[in-house]
């Protein structure tokens, strides 16, 4: 009887009639593949934890299939082998992730406060403690705003053309051009605006200069990431709202953009990411300034991937500090953007669907 239920719970027949393993079984042989690389790279003596991590996902992928092959049959094991191999893949692309946040939070938390968030670099000695974010954090959130109002209007205007009215040659020309702008180096996007802007028309340094040139790069992240949540939308939804004698413009406004707003709100928030941490087209435009500046169409001004670049530069402990705060500062405001944009995704989703 003992030995029936042993064999019965070692390996389930499925309701084909063959044998199935446990779920639990990737488990315990990942946990023991993590066991026999941490011993095999201590024995070895390997310094990096990272080659101890690559013995025992060799180990787990080998070690798996076998053990399926051998209760399920080699079809069973290759699904687990691919299977595998997709987690590794996710795992290898998260530690960098893991590493660089880990990183940020443990070598900036030593200056991050609140008398840092709330004071500027004015009369602050580069070598020496104290001083502050606060210029660079207005300077960055004015600068992003003004791009934002700037480039997504036209992205989004864009990407309905594209998707609603977009035939013939214009269109064509019109996504050729998007495809190049989408491969534009951020340096080149500082460089037309500086010759444009302040050499050619004569104004000076300051943040909507830089504006201008992050509104370059954010333009065409908006237009592809709306064009393909556009093309999403069922058509059956625009034929039910034209048959109803619905005005095509109409039928965008009401139909398609509430149907799609989740996703254009999500690309939206990708292309305010891929700005925030730009820093060439700052240095070219914006100029920097230790000083705090209110207004962004008059004067030099600081933005913190410029106040990053500023600081590590200095080259003494006290501003890699500083630069490492700045640079965990500038995470977190991603972050949150981020945060809002999901939550208005998701507010918005069930209103636009109950309408």
């Amino acid at each position: 009887m003992s030995q029936s239920v042993t064999s019965q719970s070692a390996a389930k027949p499925s309701q084909f009639g063959r044998r199935r393993l446990p779920r639990w079984t990737p488990a315990v042989i990942a946990l023991v593949a993590v066991l026999v690389g941490t011993g095999v790279g201590v024995g070895a003596g390997l310094s990096s934890h990272i080659q101890w991590g690559l013995i025992a996902l060799l180990l787990f992928v080998v070690v798996n299939y076998a053990v399926t092959a051998a209760v399920e049959g080699p079809r069973q094991a290759k699904d687990r082998v691919v299977t595998s191999l997709v987690w590794a893949c996710f795992i290898i692309a998260v530690v960098p992730l893991y590493s660089l946040v880990e990183s940020t939070i443990a070598k900036g938390v030593k200056v991050l406060d609140g008398n840092f968030l709330t004071h500027s670099m004015d009369g602050v000695i580069t070598t020496g403690p104290g001083g502050g974010v606060y210029h660079a954090l207005v300077g960055t959130v004015e600068q992003v705003a003004l791009a934002s109002l700037m480039a997504v209007p036209i992205g989004l205007l864009t990407a309905v053309y594209l998707v609603e009215y977009g035939r013939g040659r214009l269109a064509k020309a019109v996504t050729f051009f998007v495809d190049v702008m989408t491969g534009v180096p951020s340096i080149v996007a500082g460089l037309f605006v500086l010759s444009f802007w302040i050499l050619i028309l004569g104004f000076g340094y300051s943040g909507f200069a830089g504006s201008l040139a992050l509104a370059i790069l954010m333009i065409p992240v908006v237009v592809r990431s709306t064009e393909e949540m556009l093309k999403l939308v069922p058509n059956e939804l625009r034929e039910a709202s034209l048959a109803l004698g619905v005005p095509k413009w109409r039928t965008i406004i009401k139909v398609v953009l509430p149907t799609s707003i989740g996703g254009i709100t999500t690309g939206v928030m990708l292309a305010v990411a891929r700005i925030t941490g730009e820093t060439a087209p700052v240095l070219l435009l914006v100029f920097g300034n230790q000083l705090i500046n209110f207004n962004p169409f008059s004067g030099a001004q600081s933005s913190l991937p410029y106040y990053v670049y500023e600081q590590y530069a200095a080259g003494n402990p006290a501003s890699y500090d500083r630069a490492w705060a700045a640079a965990l500062v500038l995470i977190a405001f991603v972050m949150i953007l981020n945060l809002v944009a999901r939550g208005i995704a998701r507010w918005k989703a069930p209103t636009s669907s109950g309408r």
